[in-house]
């Protein structure tokens, strides 16, 4: 078999990408991001590659966040500060709840290309292309905007490696201190409607003073201030990938270098796609999206594809079904995987499922349907003894109004309010963190049944 070669996607049949007109254009710019520094490092891939083989042991637990779309726009220190600030609450409460490490992936510093369920759309009787993020066109309604401009891609690495930086600065500069992101996650249960959550926070307070009187120093005070972070997104432009794609001198393998964990979505897994091509010769954690069209022959086809070596940690299978739904087509997954002998860390989408349209006209995704699949994900997982490795919403740092409920009770008249996101609702903070409570409030019970069957 001749050697796997970065450009041997552009042989393969592609969707959801644009048609780019200027062919100079796009080869200039494809020529110039080749001349860049990868955004990441080839030491830094394996490492989360180690990370997601324990979470899919159950040695660790998977937090994966972020924007459903970066934006340009509203491309800010204070919006990266603000993700990574609740992601690290979560994460707090989450490793209470586990009693495991969490790995901490952000959507961020590359989530700026998005698949659209149309090549098309229609305003007032006018049809143009849709908007497919602000790496490839605009979302402003104008024949202008909607084409597909290279140059966008050279924007992209500029706010990708920015953001890369300031993430980098914070993970190390002390702003994650434990004690400092516990105090915000306690102001957050001082309102009455999160008063429920105080009893945890309150533990975790407790656990907190013990190791500080405990007289930690050293090294394990330092790895108290400290944490590792890392970036993901889909891999859906792959002009913009193979640009950043770059030969590891340590292995002589190949590093996706836009992001530390790259995904395929549910919209471009066709096993002989450019995509699967493309995401089956880097060296990186690869994501693949599974949704209900997906049959049990595509993903053990998939995931000989992608993980040929059946490496732990190479493939994490992420489950977006819709609340409801979960229990018709996760279990047939699961004996997929089974049946190939597969290692796989599965992770529950409860996002992609659940969107509606409101009765004022926003899209949006209900807090308790959110919540819903992810119970139902860890229950499969329990009734099937297999092992919920971790969770991955579309979320923000900022106070917007795009889905409904959480003790804050978004309303769909509320939605107006603050619906800033360019494609689909995200969660804000305060739901963000209070789901981050309720999963923790799972996982406790997981481990409370697990111990009691061990004991019986």
């Amino acid at each position: 078999m001749t050697e796997w070669q970065k450009s041997n996607w552009r042989a393969k049949p592609r969707v959801q990408m644009p048609e780019y007109t200027d062919a100079e254009a796009l080869h200039s710019v494809e020529a110039q991001l080749a001349k860049y520094p990868p955004l990441v490092f080839a030491g830094e891939a394996r490492t989360l590659k180690n990370h997601l083989a324990a979470a899919g042991r159950g040695e660790a637990f998977l937090l994966q966040g972020g924007d459903c779309a970066e934006s340009f726009d509203q491309f800010s220190a204070d919006a990266i500060r603000d993700t990574f600030k609740v992601m690290l609450q979560m994460a707090m409460v989450l490793t209470y709840g586990a009693k495991v490490p969490v790995v901490k992936v952000g959507r961020m510093a590359g989530q700026f290309a998005k698949p659209r369920s149309a090549p098309t759309e229609v305003k007032d009787g006018v049809e143009l292309p849709s908007y497919r993020g602000d790496i490839i066109n605009e979302l402003a309604f104008t024949p202008e905007s909607r084409i597909p401009d290279p140059s966008k891609m050279l924007r992209a690495y500029t706010q990708a490696a920015a953001t890369l930086n300031l993430l980098r600065a914070f993970s190390t500069g002390g702003y994650a201190d434990v004690h400092q992101v516990h105090q915000w996650t306690l102001g957050f249960t001082e309102g009455e409607k999160a008063s429920k959550y105080r009893e945890m926070a309150g533990r975790i307070s407790d656990t907190l003073d013990f190791i500080k009187a405990a007289g930690v120093t050293g090294a394990q005070a330092h790895s108290l201030s400290t944490v590792e972070f890392y970036t993901s997104h889909e891999a859906l432009l792959l002009e913009y990938e193979e640009a950043l794609c770059r030969r590891d001198s340590t292995s002589g393998n190949w590093l996706a270098g836009s992001g530390h964990m790259i995904w395929i979505g549910d919209r471009t897994r066709q096993p002989d796609g450019a995509h699967v091509e493309f995401a089956r010769g880097v060296l990186n954690p690869v994501g693949l999206k599974c949704g209900p069209t997906t049959t049990a022959e595509d993903l053990k086809v998939l995931m000989q594809r992608l993980n040929p070596k059946n490496e732990e940690g190479k493939l994490t299978l992420i489950a977006r079904f819709g609340a409801g739904k979960v229990g018709e087509n996760l279990p047939r997954l699961i004996k997929a995987v089974q049946e190939e002998g597969a290692n796989v860390t599965w992770v529950c989408d409860p996002m992609h499922g659940n969107v509606i349209k409101s009765a004022t006209g926003y899209k949006t995704r209900p807090f308790d349907s959110i919540l819903r699949e992810v119970r139902e994900f860890f229950s499969i997982h329990e009734a099937e003894g297999t092992t919920p490795g971790g969770v991955h919403f579309e979320m923000t740092g900022l106070d917007v109004t795009e889905c409904t409920g959480g003790v804050r009770e978004v309303t769909e008249e509320d939605l107006s309010d603050r619906y800033h996101t360019a494609c689909d609702p995200r969660l804000n903070a305060s739901q963000s963190l209070e789901l981050a409570f309720l999963v923790a409030e799972e996982l406790v019970a997981r481990r409370e049944k697990a111990k009691e069957a061990a004991s019986a």
